[in-house]
């Protein structure tokens, strides 16, 4: 056999050996921003899943399952005890009983940061922003939480347009650019690194670093974003959950402590998608896969229970009014 057909039969067997690879790779996690080929977010044709960052997994469950949709540290030692010196008559209710707040609305000032990198990209539009605004409003009018849009600014800067929960970037940008006091909800929009769709802090957060407070979201979580299924505006929502001091409902799994919440099911783990009908703890009830505190699509999520939204007063009082 002639050396050149020698060569082109290596070159073709190299060839298969990259290309499955390639393909073997693409099954886990891989096309990162920058990195091959630009994915859009959401479900693909072949049944796998593409993080908000352009990483693929082998499914929506995987995604999930990695961790990767909230950042939200969950101490939480703090707020469970605030929690259950508010259950009354419902053990480790989350806030059972009379609500603190009869016949009031809080109104929190909202300071909304947008974060592009030196070429524009990541920008938010005016609209984008009250379309946020509108957003939180619907989800938090039961409980009786209003928010005002109060303010808005745009920073150019590419170490901040990829920011971590924990980084120093984080702790940067949120030095520079938080304004007002406890009851004030600073809401910082990025390309945020590491799949992350969101994180916030906790209320009881706020007397040790106030500066870092507050709350940060994937740009194309806004509504009207690209970042579908999460495109709705609900990772807000989410987050902000968290910033008034409520756990996943998912917290503790089966564990009767959970999320310490008493008219919620316990949860084994967080639900994806819109799985109707999950029940994963025996004799707690359909899983509350609606509930804004899960990890279900946007559109999957439409309420907070009666104790989210009492114990959601609680932390307000104790923690940030007046504050």
């Amino acid at each position: 056999m002639k050396r050149s057909s020698l060569f082109l039969i290596a070159t073709m067997a190299l060839a298969l050996i990259v290309s499955y690879r390639e393909f073997s790779v693409s099954v886990t996690a891989q096309t990162r921003a920058g990195q091959g080929r630009q994915l859009r977010p959401g479900h693909q044709p072949d049944g796998t899943f593409v993080g908000a960052d352009g990483t693929q997994y082998v499914s929506q469950q995987a995604f999930v399952e990695s961790g990767l949709r909230c950042g939200t540290r969950e101490d939480g030692a703090v707020e469970r005890g605030a929690n259950d010196g508010n259950a009354n008559s419902r053990p480790g209710g989350g806030g059972g009983g009379t609500p603190p707040w009869p016949g009031t609305t809080q109104t929190i000032n909202v300071y909304f940061h947008v974060i592009t990198n030196s070429s524009g990209q990541g920008f938010a539009s005016s609209s984008q922003m009250m379309d946020q605004i509108n957003v939180l409003n619907a989800a938090f009018a039961s409980s009786q939480f209003q928010f005002v849009l109060y303010s808005t600014d745009y920073t150019s800067n590419d170490s901040w347009y990829g920011v971590t929960p924990g980084s120093v970037a984080e702790a940067q940008m949120k030095s520079a650019l938080r304004q007002g006091s406890a009851d004030d909800l600073n809401i910082y929009s990025a390309n945020i690194g590491q799949g992350l769709l969101g994180w916030a802090t906790f209320p009881s957060s706020y007397s040790q670093s106030p500066s870092q407070d507050g709350v940060v979201i994937l740009t194309s979580s806004l509504p009207g974003g690209d970042a579908a299924p999460y495109n709705l505006g609900d990772t807000a929502t989410h987050e902000v959950g968290h910033w008034l001091g409520l756990y996943h409902t998912f917290q503790g799994g089966c564990s009767k402590q959970g999320d310490l919440v008493a008219d919620a099911p316990d949860e084994r783990s967080a639900a994806f998608g819109w799985p109707a009908g999950s029940d994963t703890c025996n004799g707690a009830g359909l899983d509350p896969i609606t509930n804004f505190m899960d990890y279900t699509d946007d559109a999957c999520m439409f309420q907070f229970s009666s104790n989210q939204s009492s114990a959601m007063h609680t932390q307000w009082m104790q923690y940030r009014s007046g504050k």
